[in-house]
């Protein structure tokens, strides 16, 4: 956090100074309930409902608490640390957000989308962070909790930020965005997901629609335009420029003659009449969308698209992204345990289509969660994507999975199906059916533990 004056936040909060000294500078800020004390000179937002341990707060003054407790119910703070007592407390927070966040005038990009989330916001980082200083979320961690920390980690030495947005629920998206208040919007695809709190696929694409109202009205939305649910959102309110990527349909930035190579994908990216031949590691037309997404964010911040198609060549593809490793009786595993969703799944499929031509095939798919009402049917629509091809082998894991297994079979799927609880005695019978001439995918959810250690065994013998 940039430090700052506590004698200015509380002129911004228009708060009383109940006892304390305010000539001294903040350095970090929370949320009582929702994080951790954890040094001094933070700026400690405590709920009326809350209550604050002077035990616990006394190791890390000075601080300050800012709270619309009234004065009788603080007075075990008082003469012990900083109040500032306000009319409220949550007002205050967000007022405190934008004051913040108006220190500074620099692109921050927000990034959502079923899939790609992460992989766009760190390619996004790795071309950047050769020139500039940037402030990223981690890994995949994008809860809206976590916002306020990432933010707060801007500062006067950042030129960049790049978030990734995370939805559970409507209004998730939103939420971030007011505390980001994003320049540049992404949505990278829209699928079906998160049906158990947004209840419906339409109500899914609405709230990731919620993005187009959170970025800057001189902003930009960068957004996929080979993509159908991303067509269903309305633009009409959004006042600032909007920029197409796309494989299929005519867009800014256009990508032709995709193909496999060693260890990625090459394509040639036309824009503005001008054609870059670039290389991206990893495997999947979902990687080169990917790409184009990460490269024209990059491009509206100023940089030319040349040195960004460089700069990516040198990305190091995450973990458990469809990661190909050699593995069992010298057979090729593609671990793909990072999460799974149906759109997921046809990406992986497709990868499988590619890598696995002349290859004995096996696909190993687990539980996709967070599907509410809807579970059957999207576990069924995964089985008839198995099914349009000629894998050798089908292994479901867990009791939602077996529906894919189910629904394969009734579409004619012509290869063995094996339905397995648990991982337990998969390995035992992949022995016997891999070699050097095999190509296994394995896919998961990302809190599937079982999974993950079994992808490892996989890759190990």
């Amino acid at each position: 956090m940039e430090p700052v004056l506590l004698k200015d936040i509380r002129n911004v909060l228009e708060g009383e100074l109940i006892c304390g000294t305010e000539d001294w500078h903040i350095k970090n800020a929370i949320v009582y309930n929702r994080h951790t004390l954890e040094a001094p000179y933070t700026l400690i937002f405590l709920n009326k409902r809350e209550s604050i341990y002077w035990g616990h707060l006394a190791q890390m003054t000075p601080c300050v608490v800012v709270t619309d407790k009234p004065v009788e119910d603080i007075r075990h703070l008082l003469n012990k640390t900083t109040v500032i007592r306000v009319k409220s407390v949550i007002q205050s927070y967000w007022t405190f957000i934008h004051y913040y966040r108006s220190l500074f005038t620099i692109p921050v990009t927000a990034i959502t989308g079923t899939c790609g989330k992460t992989t766009v916001k760190e390619m996004i980082k790795h071309i950047l962070s050769q020139s500039y200083t940037v402030q990223a979320s981690e890994s995949s961690k994008n809860e809206p909790r976590r916002s306020f920390h990432y933010l707060l980690g801007i500062n006067r030495q950042t030129d960049m930020a790049v978030f990734e947005t995370g939805l559970g629920n409507i209004g998730n998206i939103k939420h971030q965005c007011l505390i980001y208040q994003p320049t540049i919007g992404i949505i990278t695809t829209i699928g079906a997901h998160h049906l158990d709190g947004c209840k419906t696929l339409e109500g899914y694409i609405g709230a990731k629609g919620e993005i187009i109202e959170g970025v800057a009205e001189d902003g930009a939305l960068i957004l996929n335009a080979d993509d159908e649910n991303i067509k269903k959102l309305s633009l009409d309110s959004f006042k600032g420029s909007v920029i197409y990527f796309s494989l299929i349909n005519p867009s800014e930035f256009q990508a032709a003659n995709v193909c496999y190579t060693q260890n990625g994908m090459t394509f040639d990216l036309m824009h503005n009449e001008k054609t870059y031949g670039v290389f991206i590691p990893g495997y999947g037309e979902h990687q080169v969308y990917n790409a184009l997404a990460a490269i024209a964010a990059v491009h509206h911040m100023g940089m030319d698209i040349g040195e960004a198609s460089g700069r990516l060549a040198s990305f190091q593809n995450m973990e458990r992204h469809l990661e190909v490793s050699a593995g069992m009786n010298g057979s090729t595993i593609i671990d793909d345990t990072w999460t799974i969703n149906p759109t997921s799944v046809e990406a992986a499929l497709k990868v499988v289509d590619e890598l696995g031509k002349n290859k004995k095939t096996i696909v190993l798919l687990g539980d996709i969660n967070r599907l509410g009402d809807y579970e059957i049917e999207y576990h069924q629509k995964v089985g008839s994507m198995v099914a349009e091809r000629t894998f050798d082998t089908l292994v479901t894991i867990g009791e939602k999975a077996k529906e894919i297994g189910r629904q394969a079979l009734r579409d004619g799927f012509t290869g063995d199906v094996h339905a397995f609880q648990t991982v337990e005695g998969i390995l035992e019978m992949l022995k016997d059916k891999v070699d050097e001439h095999t190509l296994l995918l394995i896919k998961g959810p990302m809190k599937s533990r079982s999974m993950i250690q079994l992808a490892q065994q996989l890759k190990m013998l």
